[in-house]
Protein backbone atom coordinates (compact mmCIF):
# COMPACT_ATOMS: atom_id res chain seq x y z
CA UNK A 1 0.00 0.00 0.00
CA UNK A 2 2.84 2.41 0.83
CA UNK A 3 4.42 1.84 -2.56
CA UNK A 4 1.16 2.79 -4.27
CA UNK A 5 0.93 5.97 -2.22
CA UNK A 6 4.56 6.88 -2.98
CA UNK A 7 4.05 6.26 -6.71
CA UNK A 8 0.91 8.38 -6.63
CA UNK A 9 2.73 11.23 -4.85
CA UNK A 10 5.65 11.10 -7.31
CA UNK A 11 3.27 11.09 -10.26
CA UNK A 12 1.33 14.04 -8.81
CA UNK A 13 4.57 15.99 -8.35
CA UNK A 14 5.69 15.19 -11.90
CA UNK A 15 2.27 16.20 -13.22
CA UNK A 16 2.41 19.50 -11.31
CA UNK A 17 5.87 20.23 -12.71
CA UNK A 18 4.87 19.24 -16.24
CA UNK A 19 1.81 21.51 -16.36
CA UNK A 20 4.02 24.49 -15.54
CA UNK A 21 5.29 24.26 -19.13
CA UNK A 22 1.83 24.72 -20.64
CA UNK A 23 1.74 28.26 -21.98
CA UNK A 24 -1.30 30.44 -21.40
CA UNK A 25 -1.96 33.79 -23.03
CA UNK A 26 -1.66 36.50 -20.41
CA UNK A 27 -1.45 39.29 -22.94
CA UNK A 28 -3.13 42.65 -22.74
CA UNK A 29 -4.48 43.69 -26.13
CA UNK A 30 -4.20 47.31 -27.13
CA UNK A 31 -6.70 49.69 -25.50
CA UNK A 32 -8.84 50.95 -28.38
CA UNK A 33 -11.61 53.01 -26.79
CA UNK A 34 -11.27 53.29 -23.02
CA UNK A 35 -14.30 54.45 -21.09
CA UNK A 36 -14.67 58.20 -20.83
CA UNK A 37 -15.71 58.74 -17.23
CA UNK A 38 -15.10 61.01 -14.26
CA UNK A 39 -11.82 60.47 -12.45
CA UNK A 40 -13.73 59.28 -9.38
CA UNK A 41 -15.66 56.62 -11.30
CA UNK A 42 -12.61 55.64 -13.35
CA UNK A 43 -10.59 55.12 -10.16
CA UNK A 44 -13.28 52.80 -8.76
CA UNK A 45 -13.49 50.84 -12.01
CA UNK A 46 -9.70 50.53 -12.27
CA UNK A 47 -9.41 49.26 -8.68
CA UNK A 48 -12.38 46.91 -8.75
CA UNK A 49 -13.09 45.91 -12.34
CA UNK A 50 -10.22 46.46 -14.76
CA UNK A 51 -8.24 43.30 -13.97
CA UNK A 52 -11.02 41.18 -15.50
CA UNK A 53 -12.94 43.69 -17.60
CA UNK A 54 -10.29 45.60 -19.54
CA UNK A 55 -7.15 45.18 -21.59
CA UNK A 56 -5.15 46.53 -18.65
CA UNK A 57 -5.03 43.40 -16.51
CA UNK A 58 -2.35 43.36 -13.84
CA UNK A 59 -1.25 39.74 -13.81
CA UNK A 60 -0.30 38.76 -10.22
CA UNK A 61 2.52 36.32 -9.46
CA UNK A 62 0.10 33.46 -8.83
CA UNK A 63 -1.32 33.82 -12.35
CA UNK A 64 1.94 32.21 -13.52
CA UNK A 65 1.45 28.99 -11.55
CA UNK A 66 -0.59 26.20 -13.13
CA UNK A 67 -3.35 25.15 -12.61
CA UNK A 68 -4.33 28.50 -11.05
CA UNK A 69 -3.09 30.26 -14.18
CA UNK A 70 -5.62 28.35 -16.29
CA UNK A 71 -8.50 29.52 -14.10
CA UNK A 72 -7.38 33.16 -13.97
CA UNK A 73 -6.79 33.42 -17.72
CA UNK A 74 -10.20 31.86 -18.35
CA UNK A 75 -11.89 34.31 -15.94
CA UNK A 76 -10.19 37.29 -17.59
CA UNK A 77 -11.11 36.10 -21.09
CA UNK A 78 -14.74 35.56 -20.05
CA UNK A 79 -14.82 38.92 -18.26
CA UNK A 80 -13.48 40.76 -21.30
CA UNK A 81 -16.00 39.00 -23.51
CA UNK A 82 -18.92 40.15 -21.32
CA UNK A 83 -17.68 43.69 -20.71
CA UNK A 84 -14.46 45.39 -21.71
CA UNK A 85 -13.92 48.94 -20.46
CA UNK A 86 -10.99 49.25 -22.88
CA UNK A 87 -13.49 49.02 -25.74
CA UNK A 88 -16.40 50.82 -24.04
CA UNK A 89 -16.53 53.78 -26.42
CA UNK A 90 -16.90 51.36 -29.37
CA UNK A 91 -20.16 50.00 -27.95
CA UNK A 92 -23.41 51.43 -29.28
CA UNK A 93 -25.65 53.36 -26.90
CA UNK A 94 -28.15 50.53 -26.38
CA UNK A 95 -25.38 48.11 -25.42
CA UNK A 96 -23.88 50.69 -23.05
CA UNK A 97 -27.25 51.19 -21.39
CA UNK A 98 -27.77 47.44 -21.02
CA UNK A 99 -24.26 46.98 -19.61
CA UNK A 100 -24.64 49.87 -17.19
CA UNK A 101 -27.80 48.31 -15.79
CA UNK A 102 -26.09 44.92 -15.51
CA UNK A 103 -23.09 46.52 -13.80
CA UNK A 104 -25.33 48.18 -11.25
CA UNK A 105 -27.30 44.99 -10.61
CA UNK A 106 -24.11 42.99 -10.03
CA UNK A 107 -22.53 45.66 -7.81
CA UNK A 108 -25.71 46.39 -5.85
CA UNK A 109 -26.21 42.71 -5.05
CA UNK A 110 -22.54 42.26 -4.14
CA UNK A 111 -21.84 39.75 -6.91
CA UNK A 112 -19.09 41.91 -8.41
CA UNK A 113 -16.26 42.05 -7.88
CA UNK A 114 -16.09 38.34 -7.16
CA UNK A 115 -15.49 37.40 -3.54
CA UNK A 116 -12.32 35.45 -4.18
CA UNK A 117 -10.97 38.49 -6.04
CA UNK A 118 -11.74 40.88 -3.18
CA UNK A 119 -10.20 38.40 -0.76
CA UNK A 120 -6.92 38.59 -2.69
CA UNK A 121 -7.32 42.32 -3.46
CA UNK A 122 -9.00 43.92 -0.41
CA UNK A 123 -8.81 47.44 -1.87
CA UNK A 124 -11.12 46.29 -4.68
CA UNK A 125 -14.13 46.10 -2.35
CA UNK A 126 -16.92 48.46 -3.34
CA UNK A 127 -18.26 50.16 -0.24
CA UNK A 128 -21.43 52.21 0.08
CA UNK A 129 -19.86 55.48 -1.13
CA UNK A 130 -18.32 53.84 -4.18
CA UNK A 131 -21.66 52.20 -4.95
CA UNK A 132 -23.28 55.63 -4.92
CA UNK A 133 -20.79 56.88 -7.51
CA UNK A 134 -21.56 53.89 -9.74
CA UNK A 135 -25.30 54.28 -9.20
CA UNK A 136 -25.12 57.97 -10.13
CA UNK A 137 -23.27 57.08 -13.35
CA UNK A 138 -25.73 54.31 -14.24
CA UNK A 139 -28.88 56.27 -13.44
CA UNK A 140 -27.53 59.43 -15.09
CA UNK A 141 -27.95 61.91 -12.23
Amino acid sequence: MRIIIKVFIYMAILFFIAIQFIKVDRSNPRVTADINASSELKSILKNSCYDCHSNETKWPWYSYIAPISFLIVNDVNEGRKELNFSEWENYDSSRKLKLKNEIWEEVEKGRMPLRFYTFLHPNSNIDYMKKQVIKKWVKGY
